[in-house]
């Protein structure tokens, strides 16, 4: 409910009366049109050649001692 009152903006009578089908299509298309990348999705190899690349040029150091 409050994926749908507050992201989706639904109004709760709007929700009460959606099937579970058609909250999943709504939240769903919300995901895609604002470009969330679901936890389970994998990386493209674009992506992880952009990783490698940036992690040669800045690569991790450790900590300084204080």
């Amino acid at each position: 409910m409050t994926v749908a009152l507050g992201r989706l903006g639904w109004a709760p009578e709007v929700f009460w009366r959606a099937t579970p089908h058609e909250f999943w299509a709504a939240f769903e298309g919300w995901v895609d049109v604002n470009c969330i990348q679901r936890p389970d999705a994998a990386l493209s190899p674009d992506e992880v050649a952009t990783l490698e690349a940036m992690k040669q040029r800045f690569p991790d150091r450790p900590a300084r001692k204080q």
